[in-house]
């Protein structure tokens, strides 16, 4: 199902047809500021080990992040975060990077089998905001990546629903995505280190 959905003014009816997806233990395609993401509700183990299979990643490796509605989210999921580390957040959010931060016990098992970290992330996208404010609580996120050589991140969401359809609940159409994904910024031990350097310069 190709859900069209316009990032400038997202239309209630349609959110609500893809929070009820969520809720139901769907699994979704949609855009963030950076790359279009695939995801579920994070609370429903079957949807999370759905998502693993069709990405081909081993659940116990994984390095799934949160896409939270905003940074009052953030306290719900890490633990001592850090007064600088909150200010960093602060003023880089939303935007394109992933926060790794210490997990507290309200991270559901699953995605602590061997990782004792999670990546947060709070997209300047009004589309996955809505949704996730819609919903109650955040949603998994991982790249939809391409085979294609040069491409390595598909932008077209009538090229990701063909490719997609038969393995998903619904693609969100909120436009063309982009092709360079997020910054990942590890905060989890004293200080930050860049793990990744994708879009957006941090703003320290």
């Amino acid at each position: 199902m190709l859900i069209k959905i316009y990032p400038e003014n997202p239309n209630d009816r349609e959110v609500q047809k893809v929070v009820d997806i969520l809720n139901n233990g769907g699994v979704i395609i949609y855009p963030t500021d950076t790359v279009y993401g695939i995801g579920c509700d994070i609370n429903n183990p079957k949807a999370v080990n759905r998502v693993a299979k069709i990405r081909g990643i081993n659940l116990e490796k994984a390095n799934f992040s949160f896409i939270c509605y905003d940074l009052s989210h953030i306290a719900d999921f890490t633990k001592n975060v850090p007064n600088d580390v909150f200010k960093l957040m602060k003023r880089n959010l939303p935007g394109p990077f992933t926060f790794v931060l210490e997990a507290n016990n309200n991270v559901p098992k699953i995605f602590k089998a061997r990782k004792k970290t999670i990546g947060i992330r709070v997209p300047n996208n009004t589309i996955i905001r809505t949704l996730v404010k819609q919903l109650g609580n955040p949603i998994l996120s991982t790249s939809i990546h391409d085979e294609d050589d040069i491409l390595e991140y598909t932008t077209d969401p009538e090229l990701i629903h063909e490719k997609y359809e038969s393995l998903v609940d619904a693609v969100i159409d909120g436009g063309y995505g982009d092709n360079e994904p997020s910054t990942v910024v590890d905060c989890s031990a004293d200080g930050y280190e860049i793990l990744r350097q994708g879009k957006g310069e941090l703003l320290l």
